[in-house]
C-alpha cells in the first residue's frame, strides 16, 4: 500500500481533470448551440471571446470544487463529496447564468431550458463520479492498519471519532504508555500508521523521532503549544536556528482590513437578508406574541462585554432555571425556532453587531461571560481566543460542531488566529454557506449537560511546559 501511495496524488489529479473537462464540454456545447449566436446575444463573440466565456465556466468549476472540497475523494465521506459537487455546479451555474444574462443583455433571461438540461446532465455525471472514484479509491486504497498509543486520559472518544470513518481508517490495536518504549516500538514496527494521543511531550516528541527515522506515518493530537508555534517566523541571523511566535493577535495592517471586510460584508448581507428577516420576525411575533428579538451578553476580543442580538428560537421562559447551551431535542425550542437555527437563521440580526464593531464577520465563537468562566476554571488558557474580535462565523463554527468540546473549539480557534490570513477569512465565509444545511453543526449538547464541558475532565497537557 505505502508503494501505491505515490500514487494518490496522480490519480486524483487526472480524474478531476476529467471531470472538469466533461463538464466544461456540456457548457462548451450549450454555449455554441443555443447562445452564442448574434440573433440571441446581438453580437458575433471570435474565436478568442468564446474562449474566454468557456475559460471562464472552466475556472469557476475548478474554484468551487477547491473550496468546497469536490475533489477530496477518500478523505472526506462519500456524501459530503457529492454535496460539494453538487453544491459547486449549481453555484457555477447561477453564476453563469447571470453572465450569460449580461452578456445578452438580458434579452434570454427567461431562455433556462438549456442551463437546466446541463445542470440536470451535470448533476449525474457528478454522481456517477463520485461513485465510480470512491470505488476506485477503496480497491487501491483499503482502510490503513493504525495503532493507538495513550497515556493518562482514556482513548475512547478518539477511537470513537476515528471509528466513524471505518472505510478510511482501522484501529487494530491500542496500547498504554505504561507499556515502555521497547514494547511500543516493537508494536509500532507491525503497523503502516500510528495515532499518538494525548500524552506528555517528552514521550510524543520520543514516538515521533522513532516514526520518522521508520517512514512510518504518525497522526498526533497537537498541544495548545504546537497550535502557537504554527505560524512562528524562522530566524536566520545566527547559526542556531530561532522561531519568532510575536503573541500579538493581528497585526494593525490586519486589523484594518478585516474591518474593510467586515463592513463591505455585513452591508451586502444586510441587503441580502431584509426580506427574509422582515418575514421571520412577523412568524415570530405571530407564534406566540412575544419579543423578535434575544439580547444576550457575550465576550469579544480582550474579554470586552457586549450585547449580541439574535432572533428569539426558543421560549420566552427558556432560561428561568439559569444559563445553558441548547441540548439535543430541547423542548424549549419553538417550531419557528427550530427551522431557523437548522439553517443558522436566527444569526441574522448579528449583522447589526458587525456594523457596530463588536463582533467580526470571522472570528471565534462569543461565548457567555458566566459560561466562558465554567470552561476557564478547567481551562486557564480559554480566555486566549480572545486575542481577536468574536464572529459570526469561524474556524470553529465551520470545522466543529455546536457540541464540540471547549477544549477542542479553543484548539481550532488558536489554529484561525495563528494561522490568520485574509484569504482565510474568505474561504471560511464561503465554507460556511456549505454546513448551513448539515446537521451536525447544530446538534445539541446532551440533555444532562448544562455546557460542552458538563460530566468531562477536559484535556489539558499538564507536562507540555505551558
Amino acid at each position: 500500500m505505502e508503494h501505491r501511495e505515490q500514487y494518490k496524488r496522480l490519480i486524483m489529479f487526472c480524474a478531476s481533470v476529467l471531470i472538469i473537462a466533461i463538464e466544461t464540454g456540456i457548457f462548451a456545447y450549450i454555449w455554441f448551440h443555443y447562445y452564442a449566436m448574434e440573433e440571441v446575444i446581438g453580437r458575433m463573440f471570435w474565436r478568442r471571446g468564446n474562449l474566454v466565456v468557456i475559460g471562464q465556466y472552466t475556472l469557476m468549476l475548478f474554484f468551487f470544487y477547491r473550496i468546497y472540497g469536490g475533489f477530496k475523494v477518500g478523505y472526506l465521506r462519500n456524501f459530503d463529496v457529492l454535496y460539494s459537487q453538487i453544491l459547486s455546479v449549481f453555484c457555477v451555474n447561477i453564476i453563469t447564468y447571470l453572465q450569460l444574462s449580461l452578456i445578452g443583455r438580458w434579452k434570454f433571461m427567461t431562455n433556462l431550458l438549456p442551463l437546466l438540461y446541463m445542470t440536470g446532465l451535470d448533476l449525474v455525471i457528478v454522481v456517477l463520479w463520485v461513485v465510480f472514484m470512491r470505488w476506485i479509491y477503496a480497491q487501491i486504497y483499503p482502510p490503513r492498519r493504525m495503532l493507538l498509543i495513550y497515556g493518562e486520559y482514556s482513548p475512547k472518544d478518539l477511537i470513537r471519532k476515528i471509528s466513524s470513518r471505518q472505510d478510511k481508517y482501522d484501529i487494530c490495536e491500542t496500547i498504554h504508555l505504561s507499556s515502555g518504549r521497547e514494547a511500543i516500538y516493537r508494536k509500532i514496527d507491525q503497523y503502516a500508521a500510528v495515532v499518538i494521543g494525548d500524552i506528555p511531550a517528552a514521550e510524543r516528541n520520543a514516538l515521533l523521532k522513532y516514526c520518522f527515522e521508520h517512514d512510518t506515518r504518525c497522526y498526533c493530537i497537537p498541544k495548545l503549544s504546537d497550535i502557537l508555534l504554527r505560524n512562528a517566523d524562522d530566524i536566520h541571523l545566527f547559526d542556531t536556528t530561532l522561531m519568532l511566535s510575536r503573541n500579538r493577535g493581528l497585526s494593525v495592517e490586519q486589523q484594518f482590513m478585516k474591518r474593510l471586510l467586515d463592513i463591505i460584508g455585513s452591508l451586502i448581507g444586510l441587503i441580502i437578508a431584509l426580506p427574509f428577516m422582515l418575514i421571520i420576525a412577523i412568524l415570530i411575533k405571530a407564534y406566540d406574541g412575544g419579543p423578535i428579538f434575544y439580547k444576550q451578553k457575550r465576550l469579544t476580543k480582550d474579554g470586552k462585554v457586549f450585547e449580541i442580538l439574535k432572533f428569539r428560537s426558543m421560549k420566552v421562559t427558556s432560561e428561568d432555571e439559569g444559563a445553558r447551551l441548547a441540548r439535543k431535542k430541547d423542548d424549549r425550542i419553538t417550531p419557528v425556532g427550530k427551522v431557523l437555527r437548522n439553517i443558522h437563521f436566527d444569526e441574522l440580526p448579528q449583522i447589526l453587531n458587525i456594523l457596530k464593531g463588536d463582533m467580526s464577520l470571522v472570528g471565534p465563537r462569543p461565548e457567555r461571560p458566566e459560561i466562558a468562566e465554567q470552561y476557564q476554571q478547567e481551562i486557564p488558557e480559554f480566555c486566549y481566543r480572545l486575542k481577536v474580535k468574536a464572529g459570526l462565523t469561524g474556524y470553529a463554527q465551520v470545522y466543529g460542531k455546536y457540541n464540540t468540546t471547549p477544549y477542542d473549539k479553543l484548539k481550532l480557534d488558536l489554529t484561525y488566529i495563528e494561522t490568520y490570513s485574509l484569504i482565510q477569512d474568505i474561504k471560511l465565509l464561503m465554507l460556511t454557506f456549505k454546513i448551513l444545511f448539515q446537521k451536525e453543526n447544530t446538534e445539541g449538547v446532551e440533555s444532562w449537560q448544562v455546557t460542552a464541558a458538563s460530566g468531562q475532565k477536559e484535556k489539558q497537557e499538564k507536562q507540555d511546559g505551558e
